[in-house]
């Protein structure tokens, strides 16, 4: 797989990220860390899930778990501020990103299970291929989520 737009969705979110002024959300919705929180979880879900693929298992994405606000501040609460947070939210990018620079064709399209849940809004419940699931984090995911903190800025 080519991660060239993914790994340029990253460095966009990772400038927002480090934009001074982030304050709340005027909507009530999350703050900063947690948006970079939310993307961390994702990430780790999405690289489970093609390095399950990768040793022969057929493992589900369900992104429940990633909009849970309990588990969000576990993840904000195990980092040192929002500069510790978004290294760790780069480290993980970049392992995902390795890891899908190596999926060959055979595993990229491989079927994979999908659950996604946006707020209330169910986007997705049916089997789409891992390199679908890849893409979708470069073409919404990440952009949505960078947009999200910069609408942030006070």
């Amino acid at each position: 797989m080519d991660t060239t737009a993914l790994r340029s969705a990253y460095e966009k979110l990772f400038e927002a990220a480090a934009t001074p002024g982030l304050g709340a959300a005027a909507d009530g919705g999350w703050n900063a860390d947690q948006v970079l929180a939310h993307v961390l979880s994702v990430d780790a879900a999405v690289a489970a899930v093609a390095l399950g693929v990768v040793a022969g298992s057929r493992p589900a994405f369900d992104n429940r778990v990633a909009l849970d606000p309990a588990h969000l501040g576990r993840i904000i609460a195990g980092h040192a501020g929002r500069a510790a947070l978004t290294r760790r939210v780069r480290s993980q990018a970049a392992i995902l990103c390795d890891i899908a620079d190596s999926l060959d064709e055979q595993a990229a399209s491989v079927q994979v299970p999908a659950f996604l849940v946006s707020g209330d809004t169910l986007v997705l419940d049916q089997p789409i291929p891992l390199a679908a699931l890849i893409d979708g984090l470069a073409e919404d995911h990440v952009p949505v989520h960078t947009r999200q903190i910069l609408a942030l800025r006070s």
